[in-house]
């Protein structure tokens, strides 16, 4: 495989991107993505009173879905470092008593540990060099609960030259570098060494993206 560096990802979005993500993504999508998110945030099967830790929460867009299904006594705690996404974050929640947002990186170790019941990552995990994406499950294990699940939603496992013309354009020209690399690896192996034991997937947009929920043994 390829060796990449950091320095090749796009996963920390800056500037206009930031502060236009969500219509960005609405309009690279042609309008799909809201209906896309919403099922998969109803595929993770939140339960009234779960605790869940956002990795990378963006502009807030997910932890605002998830928040019903967790209801008054359940409670979503977002990490983020982007400026420009803090800011919306703040901005898109406040109000929300059960939504919180804390600004640690989530490559570097984490102070949670066995108190949450689901860890979630959404479109980031792919954007790390294989070292830092082992830190991140490290820091994912550590904070759930036994039995808890790391819910990440991200692109499958599939042969990218098979792919439809659009997709290998999508990959290998507009994504991060690091996306391809993602794909290529199994993910449920990248996650068993970890002490992820049981594993449950969704597929959307024609299998080329899945929410693949780990359960921690």
């Amino acid at each position: 495989m390829k060796e990449y560096k950091q320095e090749d990802s796009k996963v920390e979005v800056t500037g206009l991107e930031a502060r236009y993500y969500d219509l960005l993504m609405n309009i690279v999508t042609l309008g799909r993505y809201p209906s896309f998110i919403r099922q998969a945030i109803a595929d993770l099967h939140l339960k009234p009173g779960e605790k869940v830790l956002d990795f990378g929460a963006g502009t807030g867009r997910n932890a605002l879905l998830m928040a019903p299904y967790v209801g008054e006594c359940g409670h979503i705690t977002g990490l983020e470092i982007g400026e420009e996404m803090k800011a919306q974050f703040a901005r898109k929640t406040a109000g929300h008593e059960n939504i919180s947002l804390l600004d640690r990186r989530i490559d570097e170790p984490l102070p949670f540990e066995g108190s949450f019941d689901v860890v979630f990552i959404s479109f980031v995990l792919h954007g790390f060099v294989q070292a830092k994406r082992e830190a991140i499950i490290q820091n994912a294990h550590k904070a759930l609960k036994p039995g808890g699940r790391f819910a990440i939603l991200d692109y499958a496992n599939f042969d990218v030259d098979q792919a439809p013309w659009y997709v290998r354009f999508g990959i290998r020209k507009a994504e991060c570098p690091l996306a391809e690399d993602f794909i290529n690896r199994d993910t449920e192996a990248m996650l068993r060494p970890y002490g992820f034991a049981r594993f449950e997937a969704s597929f959307y947009f024609g299998g080329h993206l899945r929410l693949l929920k780990a359960y921690k043994a």
